[in-house]
């Protein structure tokens, strides 16, 4: 038995509750990061009209985001393992709400693009701050919950942005939609600055709950690792791979699932005097978040009770995984379904399955290497992620503008969790730690 495992079974009880807090408030962090980024696809159908965008406008403002998402995840992530989470996320929160409100300013493609351009280099230290303030907050055998509720946070987002959003613009118009969508930043800016702190100066931690967290031993000292380092890695390849294959997916929806109700299922923007629930694209679109809000949950919750159980992390994670990437498989045949209710369930469960296999792949960043790492990997990962979200963009734009039809980019979603699945346990079959991390040196 390791040193680690001793002290994690001489620490039975945690001695406090801090942690969830903390939690809690990288829960609203990551809802208000998406609010701050869904809101455009949502109010598409209308801004398109007033603006006379075509599908490859559209698609060209989207590309932008991704692409600066991409490259300020690789500077990101190094930065924040640099400086720390605290005040690197404070000024990524202050200038991501800045740039939210000025797309209400925006009179053109190209403002539009300016305005995501630096919304996505700001936003792109949300996920890497937030995965990192997991590892130093809590020990490993609760990240994965602590993943999968902070990561239903994009979930809220992704529902609250068709209530606030659609609410907002129809009272006062689109403009004024972006305007409050990112003054709530300056909100969430606030309580990060009173509540966030490092758990070993925290005046609210017990020593008890602080050694409950340091329970596993890992070493929080050292010089972050290097971009040269990580990518000679297999342990870094994992993520990068899994993040390129299935964050295009996620992007699809998260960019044009309004468009996607409204042009093949005939739902509204705005709710008519005889129409049903399922009319709008609110109710559609609040159905598939609560889906994926579930599965993010669900999934850091079943990855963390096969551990208590007793399962081998690497046998935890992975079954976890599988599961996840069968849920997305009947995405494969959503466009032959002609009842909006079925759709809803079906895009449900995909988005389900894409957050309960994130949570667990952004955790395993966290069991293969130590904290000063995390979001030097995740940075690279989102990168990765930020250039399969900028393909994806160029193809949906090419699709629906040449040939009318989401085909080719479904058939992608419901295969691409099974390819990513397929090539992580191929570069980490057996989640070895990586090689700086002398801490965690034994095979899990």
């Amino acid at each position: 038995m390791t040193a680690a495992a001793t002290t994690a079974n001489a620490i039975p009880r945690a001695g406090g509750r801090y942690r969830w807090a903390i939690c809690a408030l990288l829960f609203f962090v990551i809802t208000i990061n998406y609010i701050d980024r869904q809101v455009i696809g949502v109010l598409k159908p209308i801004i398109e009209v007033e603006m006379g965008w075509s599908e490859i406008d559209y698609s060209n403002i989207v590309f932008a985001f991704q692409l600066s998402y991409g490259i300020g995840l690789l500077v990101v992530g190094r930065l924040l393992d640099k400086v720390g989470t605290r005040w690197g996320m404070a000024v990524a929160i202050a200038i991501w709400s800045l740039a939210a409100m000025f797309h209400a300013a925006a009179r053109g493609v190209l403002a539009f693009m300016l305005a995501r351009v630096v919304l996505g280099l700001a936003e792109a230290a949300a996920y890497p701050g937030a995965v990192k303030s997991v590892a130093e907050w809590f020990p490993r055998r609760e990240r994965a919950l602590g993943v999968g509720i902070l990561n239903a946070g994009a979930n809220v987002g992704v529902v609250m942005t068709p209530i606030v959003g659609i609410m907002i613009a129809g009272l006062y118009g689109w403009r004024a939609a972006f305007i409050v969508t990112g003054a709530i930043g300056f909100l969430v800016l606030a309580a990060w600055l009173m509540l966030f702190r490092q758990p070993q100066g925290h005046p609210r931690v017990t020593p008890e709950e602080l050694a409950y967290i340091e329970q596993d031993g890992e070493d929080s000292t050292g010089e972050p690792l290097t971009w040269g380092e990580a990518l000679r890695q297999r342990q870094a390849w994992y993520f990068i791979c899994g993040k390129f294959f299935t964050d295009p997916v996620w992007y699809l929806f998260l960019f044009w699932l309004p468009d996607f109700f409204v042009k093949t299922q005939g739902l509204d923007l705005f709710p008519k005097a005889d129409s049903g629930i399922l009319s709008t694209i609110g109710p559609a679109l609040i159905a598939v978040y609560l889906l994926a809000d579930i599965g993010s949950i669900a999934g850091g919750w079943l990855s963390s009770h096969f551990i208590k159980r007793g399962w081998s992390v690497n046998r935890a994670r992975k079954t976890t995984l599988l599961l996840a990437a069968l849920c997305a498989v009947p995405l494969l045949f959503v466009l032959q379904i002609d009842n909006a209710f079925v759709v809803v369930l079906i895009i449900g469960l995909g988005t389900a399955g894409h957050q309960a296999f994130s949570s667990n792949i952004f955790t395993m960043i966290s069991d293969l290497y130590p904290r000063r790492a995390v979001a030097t990997v995740a940075g690279l990962g989102g990168a990765a992620g930020a250039v399969g979200g900028m393909l994806i963009a160029k193809v949906t734009g090419w699709s629906l503008e040449y040939l009318g039809t989401y085909l080719p980019v479904l058939i992608y979603a419901g295969l691409a969790y099974l390819i990513a699945f397929g090539v992580i346990h191929w570069l980490v079959p057996r989640m070895e730690p990586a090689p700086l991390a002398p801490a965690l040196e034994t095979t899990r």
